[in-house]
């Protein structure tokens, strides 16, 4: 049995469609549509434009149904970020993660909450953008008042969809607002003056949300009633179950940011493992993503932005071919540091952050991007350590997967560093995770999470580095 699915897999920078066909032997991949992700700045800040986006993944999937009949369609996407609605009706444009009220809602959050005693609550690193965070500036602002639901942005365009409003579990684990057990922390909630009645229903991945409704179908020219069903909605959940790795296994959804863990069966929440700033979310089939976001190729993207506005014409690839050239020691920086988060000049902000500690900043196109891919590779590397420390698990391998698999002075110098062979792929692993799952629970694609990354495994090309020896070492 073969069944046609479509994901609407959304990234922090660009949109794509994709249509798949799968079974429980084969899998194929077509890219229906493909399209440009940026945030806009108005007059109360950084905002996603998320009718423009519904828009256009609207319009891949009706492309995708005239392919052939449909089955279903689920959507993933970046976490943390939401609409509020009254009435169902949306009551203002969903702000970007990066922008900068979230340094309000921090101060906000730590009025009210100790850092370690939230950590043991939630199991969640300290970021800026977590939605709790921008919820308490919201409830500052008074916006909570007006609300009478709460929609992460996958969950919006469900609505959008079915006019069913419900929470997928695995995104709901990145509010801060969920507890270690998986259910909502009412007394925490009402601490902030946030109503737990704000919260839609909870599903798990697999669970069928409803047809596309009839204006829908309508209005985009959709052929077919396709189900939307509900996956990991936060594309790095679905992009680890599209992780082809096995035991001893680790993997790097690398991307616009930098997601860098293992899997277990259960959060870590220890004073080691707040120290060492990592994270417990939810992953399909009850498992716990313990990761880490260690920034990613957004810093490599922002220095492109600014030299570009600069004047200068420049060619990525040609760039990475100078980069795997310098042939000698470059400085490293700290990919974790809040300073290398925001947009703006980051070939400016890597030089300053240097030249706080003393120390000569890189010079040079070429030179500037090895200090970035080598800062980047030794972020991976300290995190993978830290992770088989705390949780146990010997880590023999690690898997790259997401736009940075594609990266090949990437993946090398993360081999190196780390000393462990990297497996770079799928690209797309986001999309992959979420058709399988859309497929498993049609019945057409393998029961077990290991069965179906073992038909990842072999239905994708794979690329392995091996660590090469350092200089001095």
């Amino acid at each position: 049995m073969t069944t046609s699915v479509a994901a609407i897999d959304l990234g922090a920078t660009s949109g794509r469609v994709v249509r798949a066909e799968v079974s429980r032997t084969s899998l194929r991949l077509t890219e229906i549509a493909r399209f440009e992700n940026r945030p806009v700045r108005v007059g109360d800040g950084l905002h996603w434009s998320v009718l423009a986006l519904y828009d256009q993944a609207m319009q891949g999937v009706a492309a995708a149904s005239r392919l052939g009949p449909l089955a279903s369609v689920a959507v993933d996407s970046w976490a943390v970020d939401y609409g509020l609605l009254r009435r169902g009706r949306l009551l203002g444009i969903p702000h970007s993660y990066r922008d900068d009220r979230t340094a309000r809602g921090l101060e906000l959050v730590d009025r009210v909450i100790a850092q370690p005693d939230l950590y043991r609550r939630c199991g969640l690193q300290r970021m800026p953008f977590t939605t709790i965070n921008q919820l308490a500036v919201d409830g500052e602002r008074g916006l909570l008042e007006a609300a009478d639901r709460l929609l992460m942005l996958p969950d919006l365009f469900g609505y959008w969809m079915t006019g069913e409003m419900v929470m997928e579990a695995t995104n709901a684990s990145t509010t801060g607002l969920m507890r270690l057990d998986g259910e909502w922390d009412a007394e925490l909630m009402a601490r902030f003056g946030i109503p737990v009645s704000l919260m839609p229903p909870v599903v798990e991945p697999g669970t069928r949300i409803g047809p596309i409704d009839e204006v829908a179908r309508a209005h985009f020219g959709i052929q077919g009633a396709p189900d939307v069903l509900a996956v990991g909605s936060h594309d790095t959940a679905s992009a680890v179950v599209g992780v082809p790795m096995g035991a001893g296994g680790a993997y790097i959804s690398s991307g616009t940011w930098s997601l860098v863990g293992i899997e277990t069966s259960a959060p870590i929440a220890t004073e080691e493992a707040l120290e060492a700033k990592f994270t417990n979310e939810g992953g399909v089939d009850g498992r716990t993503r313990f990761l880490k976001n260690v920034m990613g190729l957004w810093i490599l993207s922002e220095t492109m932005r600014a030299w570009e506005g600069a004047g200068e014409r420049l060619r990525l690839p040609t760039l990475l071919d100078a980069a795997a050239r310098v042939d000698w020691q470059v400085p490293v920086f700290d990919p974790t540091d809040d300073a290398f988060y925001p947009p703006g000049d980051m070939p400016s902000r890597i030089a300053a952050w240097f030249e706080e500690r003393g120390q000569r900043p890189p010079r040079g196109h070429a030179e500037v991007v090895r200090c970035i891919l080598e800062s980047l590779a030794e972020g991976y590397a300290v995190t993978l350590r830290d992770a088989e420390r705390i949780s146990g698990q010997r880590i023999e391998r690690v898997h790259v997967v997401g736009g940075g698999s594609r990266n090949a002075l990437l993946c090398q110098l993360t081999a190196d560093r780390s000393g462990l062979p990297v497996i770079a792929g799928p690209v797309e692993a986001s999309a992959i995770g979420n058709v399988l799952v859309q497929a498993r629970t049609l019945g057409a694609a393998p029961e077990t999470l290991e069965d179906l990354r073992e038909l990842v495994r072999s239905t994708h090309e794979l690329v392995e580095y091996r660590p090469r020896a350092r200089p001095g070492s």
